[in-house]
Formats: structure tokens, C-alpha cells, sequence
């Protein structure tokens, strides 16, 4: 279980990226939601025990953020931009992360790093140089790491970057089964990673936690903005695209899906929201 309660991170010059964020996190998976800029990361990095907050409490299944060795030995960590020593192999890497973790008997780390080649879907590359990977190989070597010794917390930061459709659905089954006992918070900026997968979503925008619940919840905050229209090309070139969220082209027009308090257009009607729609209209509002 995570605990955060009243956390802030002010930065020099009084700027701040964290605001009086109070949050728990138990077992399950569970999901950060906030467009870039939000927080996200700088709320995973001092749960990573890599950043310290300026004021406020954290406690990881107990274990106060003061004692932070302690802490680092439970979580598995994937950060937003995760770099490899080029001139390693993937299966060196896994290797040296499995030393620096604690398993010190060379037939267990090799039969973890097994395992977790597997899981991700790199047996075959795993003795190539880092160097020579695309960015999503590189991406599942630090989904693997983070993986490492079966962490009782996993703290992921957009892990699913630079992964194809296929990938993405296979890492998002990985963290499905890994949380089905164990506490996974997932920090991303795209509403579909989080939508099939997690019991519940915390949103953050401007540093701020706007909404804390399940997924029912944050569809409903899309309720009586969500709206849909068919256009015909001109009235599409003649439309707001500020309120335009996502377009599909048809044969008799194109039917735009748009966001807003008010009816955009004569044309548009009331719809049942998403939850990328409450998503979407939540952020709106907090902006406003």
C-alpha cells in the first residue's frame, strides 16, 4: 500500500509541481491520468525515493520515504525516460539490475532474467548490443528491470512509449496478472492504457489532484458535454476546432465528436460520454 498525504514540491523561485496531494493506493492496479506537464512524474520519482518532497508524508507498505534504501529493495521502478549502457546486451543489463537488487546466486539471477525475457518478449534479441535496439525494445528491457525479483510495488511512467499496438496490449496483460496481489500505479497521458485495465484512476492537472475514484466516475464527469455532429465539408472548414475532439470521415460526412457546456454547433447532439470524454471535460473545467 502507497500513502501520500499533503505532499508538495516546490522547485526554485517558488514554482511549484506538486500541490497538497493526498492519495492512497492499495492493492490493484491503479491508474495516474494527467496530460504532460500534470505532475506525473515528479509525484513517481519521489515515490521512487529519488526525489524528496518539500513538505508532506509517504509511506510504502509502512516504510517512510526517510528510508529509502528499505523502500527501493520492495519497488520496481520504470521511469518516463529510461536509458541503457549502449555497449551492454540486454541479458548483461538484466544482470547487472539483478545484483544491484539483492540476488546474489548467479543460477537464480539467470533463471529470473529467463523468465523475464519471456514475459516481455525478447529472448531472441537479448544478446544483441543495446545499442542496436529500436525504442520499444529498449522500452520492454525497462519494463523487465523494473520487473526484477517480483516487486511488492510496481511504479510505472508511461510505460507503454514507443510500443506497437501489439506490444502495448501484451504489456498492459503483463500488469493486469502482476497486480492481481501486489499494489501497480501506472502513470500515463493516454485514457486507453488505463481504461480496460485499472479498478481505479486518480487525475492530475497543474500539479493538483482533480479527481480520485473509479472509471464509471470519470466517465460521468463527460456528462452533458459530450456532443456529436455529421458535417459536411464546409460546415467542417468553418468549425471551432478547439471543441473538435476526435474526427471519423464518412461516406455522407464526417462525424465529429466534441466537448463543451454549451451545444458547439446547431448541428450537434447530445451524446452518452466516454470516459476519454470525462477525461477531456474534467480537465476543461479545472482549466477554466
Amino acid at each position: 500500500m502507497i500513502t501520500i498525504e499533503h505532499l508538495s514540491k516546490t522547485y526554485r523561485k517558488g514554482a511549484w509541481a506538486l500541490l497538497d496531494v493526498s492519495l492512497t493506493f492499495d492493492k490493484g492496479m491503479t491508474g495516474l491520468l494527467g496530460p504532460n506537464g500534470a505532475g506525473k512524474t515528479t509525484l513517481m520519482r519521489i515515490l521512487a525515493a529519488l526525489l524528496s518532497p518539500t513538505s508532506g508524508q509517504v509511506t510504502i507498505n509502512g516504510i517512510p520515504l526517510s528510508r529509502s534504501e528499505e523502500i527501493r529493495k520492495k519497488i520496481g521502478y520504470l521511469p518516463q525516460h529510461f536509458h541503457i549502457y549502449p555497449q551492454m546486451t540486454g541479458r548483461d543489463y538484466l544482470d547487472y539490475v539483478g545484483v544491484m537488487k539483492g540476488i546474489g546466486d548467479k543460477a537464480a539471477r539467470r533463471k529470473e532474467i529467463s523468465r523475464l525475457l519471456e514475459m516481455v518478449n525478447m529472448q531472441e534479441k537479448a544478446d544483441k548490443k543495446v545499442r542496436t535496439y529500436s525504442g520499444g525494445m529498449k522500452q520492454r528491457i525497462g519494463i523487465a528491470q523494473a520487473l526484477m525479483g517480483s516487486p511488492e510495488v510496481l511504479i510505472v511512467d508511461e510505460p507503454t512509449a514507443g510500443l506497437d499496438p501489439q506490444e502495448r496490449v501484451r504489456f498492459r496483460n503483463l500488469l493486469t496478472r502482476f497486480s492481481l496481489n501486489r499494489t501497480v500505479l501506472l502513470s500515463t497521458h493516454i485514457v486507453a492504457d488505463i481504461e480496460s485495465n485499472c479498478r481505479r484512476v486518480a487525475v492530475m492537472n497543474k500539479g493538483c489532484l482533480v479527481m480520485d475514484g473509479d472509471l464509471k466516475e470519470l466517465q460521468a464527469c463527460g456528462r452533458g458535454y459530450a456532443w456529436e455532429a455529421l458535417l459536411s465539408p464546409s460546415q467542417f472548414a468553418a468549425a471551432d476546432p478547439s471543441s473538435i475532439v476526435s474526427v471519423r470521415t464518412l461516406p455522407d460526412g464526417t462525424l465529429c465528436r466534441m466537448i463543451g457546456e454549451k451545444q458547439p454547433l446547431p448541428e450537434a447532439v447530445q451524446v452518452e460520454p466516454t470516459i476519454e470524454d470525462g477525461y477531456i471535460a474534467l480537465l476543461r473545467r479545472d482549466r477554466s
